[in-house]
């Protein structure tokens, strides 16, 4: 059960953790230069795109916006402190990195730069927060986001991170997440939900209709984060192995089967699929798969892929009425719910070619629940307090109801999506 974690565990730690004779691997890191722009391009392109096309018009630039301060705000934390609490040395948390601190244009982790390791992992760190962002648009504070964006990634998705992947053996239990499934996604789609509850429900919520500004976009950004995933995934071998290229395969079968899933429920179901849903269905197969990318074959990508996409189509259509809560993109039930079902579908689904000989799947479910416990405890207590924290700062977490009524657009940026 735990060699698995070794494994990938000494793919992640700094250059201090791996033999002296450890050196740079030119084909290494041209490709992780590669998948670090490839991340990069999911959360000020691909989500805001796949966001902005699905708010209402008055909020389209408003909702965009929060993915692009959350990849500047976070990219700045990242590298002031976030990485340092993340992959520092430290059991509960990491420290001595503050400001990159004792990190030179020679210090490796594996086989590339420590600096490009830096720049690989900010990207998660901000695509986090900023799916999180999905569900509490069309009501907060822009100036209250920018704050709790950059709180957020400091003490609750840094501290996870380094249970996880960083090193920290206090809460790490062992689980198997090759590239995000509970730091990620379980993280932020929890974070997301508590906020929402937190703001309340947008004045005119279940009273009219709420209709997307733009199918069209919200397709495109879907293309654009299923692109960048392949960073995502593959790139979380920090190699260019065979490991890479497996986690390349499945996370695009998944995604394909997700698209699958979700259309072929919301076809029964409703008579008609849409294409919303057909976007929605390939972010939650990517979702799915991404924690098992690094030991799933392609039976087991087909089924989460193909999971994924129904479970998240029976979250945002039925499982979230129970709720009461105005999740307004789903990032709870896209990202959030369909983790979970990753994240336990990964001590299912693992190959044999990647199976230890020891390996016990009941011991590993308990390992994977109890770190998705962890992680939905820990990301709900300390996103409130952030919150809360974040609202003293501005005077308050949402806008008044003349600007929510007229539009954040608007009222907070002066600036329309379309001037027709």
């Amino acid at each position: 059960m735990k060699s698995i974690f070794k494994l990938g565990l000494l793919a992640l730690l700094p250059v201090s953790a791996f033999a002296e004779d450890a050196v740079l691997n030119s084909g290494d890191t041209a490709w992780m230069l590669v998948a670090t722009a490839f991340v990069m391009l999911m959360t000020p392109a691909g989500l805001a795109l796949f966001y902005g096309g699905m708010t209402r018009s008055k909020n389209v630039l408003n909702t965009m916006g929060m993915s692009l301060i959350a990849f500047a705000v976070g990219t700045l934390v990242w590298v002031v402190a976030g990485y340092s609490i993340a992959f520092g040395e430290g059991d509960l948390i990491g420290t001595g990195k503050i400001m990159l601190s004792g990190i030179t244009n020679e210090s490796l982790t594996g086989t590339i730069p420590e600096l490009l390791f830096v720049a690989f992992q900010g990207t998660f760190a901000a695509i986090a927060v900023a799916i999180a962002s999905g569900s509490m648009i069309e009501r907060i504070k822009f100036s209250t986001f920018i704050i709790f964006a950059a709180l957020w990634i400091l003490v609750v998705y840094a501290p996870i991170t380094h249970w996880a992947w960083g090193g920290g053996t206090t809460l790490n239990f062992g689980e198997i997440d090759f590239a995000g499934g509970t730091v990620v996604h379980i993280n932020a789609g929890v974070a997301g939900l508590v906020v929402a509850l937190l703001l309340g429900r947008r004045k005119d919520y279940e009273k009219v209709a709420i209709k997307p500004f733009s199918p069209v976009l919200a397709v495109l950004g879907a293309v654009l984060l299923w692109f960048g995933w392949f960073g995502f995934n593959a790139g979380s071998q920090v190699a260019a192995d065979g490991t890479a290229a497996s986690a390349f395969l499945v996370t695009n079968v998944a995604a394909s089967l997700g698209v699958i899933g979700w259309l072929l429920a919301e076809w029964i179901v409703y008579k008609k699929p849409t294409l919303i849903g057909g976007a929605s269905g390939a972010v939650a197969g990517l979702v799915a798969i991404t924690p098992a990318s690094g030991t799933a074959g392609m039976t087991g990508a087909l089924i989460i892929g193909l999971v994924g996409g129904i479970v998240g189509f029976f979250g945002v259509t039925k499982v979230k009425k129970m709720f009461k809560a105005d999740d307004s993109l789903d990032a709870f039930w896209v990202h959030g719910l369909v983790g979970i079902w990753g994240s336990i579908a990964t001590a299912i689904f693992i190959a044999s070619y990647a199976m230890p000989e020891d390996y016990s799947m009941g011991a590993q479910l308990i390992s994977q629940f109890q770190a998705i416990l962890l992680t939905i405890v820990y990301s709900g207590i300390m996103t409130a307090a952030v919150y809360f924290i974040a609202t003293l700062v501005t005077g308050g977490g949402r806008v008044d109801e003349e600007t929510e009524q007229k539009g954040l657009d608007e009222s907070v940026h002066g600036e329309k999506a379309l001037n027709l």
